[in-house]
C-alpha cells in the first residue's frame, strides 16, 4: 500500500495533469470555434453554383464586396452545373466555420427537392440561412429578329408548330425553367427546353438565334434588352416592374390569371455554423442592402433588395418550397 506521501504525490500529479488537460482543451477549443469579435480572420468563400454573369453571380459579387468593405474579406467561387446542385452540396458539406457560404437561389431552396428524383444535400436541415439579398422578377424575352412582337403572337407561333420551338434556360431545377414550364402548362403549348450551365452562355445563344424564348431573371437580361439584342415581352411578376416602362405581366398580356414566378437570391451557411457568426453576417449584409444607395442599386436592374432576419428566410425557404411543389406536381417537370 502506497504511504501518505506517496498518496498526496500521486493526488497533486492526478491534479496537475488535470489542470493541463483543461488548459488544453479550452485553447483548442479557442483556436476552432470562432467568435463574433474575432470573425473573420481568413478570406470567406462565398461559393455562386451558377456560371459568371448570371443573376446569381451579379447578386453574389455585390455582397461580396459589401463583406469587404465591412473588412470582411470574400472571394466568389462559381460552381455550376445541375440546376444550382453542384455548388450548394459543396457548401452543405462544407465545415460551419462561417468561412464556405453560399448564394442561394429558389432554385437550390426552393424548386429542386420537388423536380429531382434525388438530391445530395437536404435544402432546408443541412443549411443555417443568413438572409434573404434580394427578389427579382423572371422576363420572357425573345431575339430582335422573333416574329413574336407580344405574349399572344408568341402562343400562337407555338401552337402552329408544336414541339418546333425551343426555350433555353440556365439549367434544369432553376426559378427560369419552371417560368417556362408555368407557361406551357398555362398555354397548353409544346415547346423544348434547352438548358444551359448558367445564364450567360444561355443569352448569347438567344441573342443569336440558337434558341426561341427565354424566361430570364431580369438584371442578367436587361443589358440586352436595352441594347435593343432582346425583345421583352412580358415580367413574370404580378405587377409590372420599374425597370421595364411598359412591359406588361405575363398575366396581364397572355390573358392567364394566376400567373406569377418570382425569383430571389440569398446567403446560406452550413448547418452548425455558430449562431454569433450568423448574426455578424446578417447585421453586415442587412445594413448594406437598406442603405438607399443599395436600394436603389439593385431596383435599376430590376431586382428589390431585402436583408431580412435569418428566421424570416428560413419561413420563406419553408414556404417557398410548398409553393413550388405544386408548380412541379401541375407542370410534369422531372429530372432525374
Amino acid at each position: 500500500m502506497p504511504s501518505l506521501h506517496d498518496r498526496i504525490l500521486i493526488g497533486a500529479v492526478a491534479a496537475t495533469c488535470s489542470i493541463v488537460a483543461t488548459m488544453w482543451l479550452n485553447d483548442a477549443n479557442a483556436q476552432t470555434a470562432p467568435s463574433a469579435a474575432a470573425y473573420p480572420t481568413k478570406p470567406i468563400r462565398l461559393v455562386v453554383p451558377f456560371a459568371p454573369g448570371g443573376t446569381t453571380d451579379i447578386l453574389g459579387r455585390a455582397a461580396a464586396a459589401e463583406l469587404a468593405k465591412a473588412g470582411m474579406q470574400t472571394v466568389v467561387e462559381n460552381r455550376p452545373g445541375a440546376g444550382g446542385n453542384i455548388g450548394a452540396d459543396l457548401v452543405a458539406k462544407a465545415a460551419p466555420d462561417g468561412y464556405t457560404l453560399l448564394v442561394g437561389t429558389v432554385g437550390t431552396h426552393g424548386i429542386n427537392q420537388s423536380l429531382y428524383g434525388k438530391l445530395t444535400y437536404d435544402p432546408i436541415k443541412d443549411f443555417t440561412p443568413v438572409t434573404l439579398l434580394a427578389t427579382v422578377p423572371n422576363v420572357l424575352v425573345v431575339p430582335a429578329s422573333s416574329p413574336a412582337k407580344d405574349v399572344k403572337d408568341l402562343v400562337s407561333l407555338a401552337k402552329s408548330k408544336p414541339g418546333k420551338l425551343n426555350y433555353a434556360s440556365s439549367g434544369n431545377g432553376t426559378s427560369i425553367h419552371l417560368s417556362a414550364e408555368l407557361f406551357k402548362t398555362m398555354t397548353g403549348t409544346y415547346i423544348t427546353h434547352i438548358p444551359y450551365r448558367g445564364s450567360s452562355p444561355a443569352l448569347t445563344d438567344l441573342i443569336a438565334g440558337q434558341a426561341d424564348l427565354m424566361f430570364d431573371n431580369l438584371p442578367s437580361a436587361l443589358p440586352h434588352i436595352k441594347s435593343g439584342r432582346l425583345r421583352a415581352l412580358a415580367v413574370t411578376s404580378d405587377k409590372p416592374s420599374p425597370a421595364l416602362t411598359g412591359v406588361p405581366t405575363v398575366a396581364a398580356a397572355g390573358g392567364l390569371n394566376g400567373y406569377e414566378a418570382t425569383s430571389w437570391f440569398g446567403v446560406l451557411a452550413p448547418a452548425g455554423t455558430p449562431k454569433e457568426v450568423i448574426v455578424k453576417l446578417q447585421q453586415t449584409l442587412s445594413k448594406a442592402l437598406q442603405s438607399p444607395e443599395m436600394r436603389d442599386k439593385l431596383l435599376s436592374q430590376g431586382a428589390e433588395a431585402s436583408g431580412n432576419t435569418p428566421e424570416e428566410f428560413a419561413k420563406m425557404i419553408e414556404s417557398e418550397t410548398a409553393k413550388w411543389a405544386k408548380v412541379v406536381k401541375a407542370s410534369g417537370a422531372k429530372v432525374d
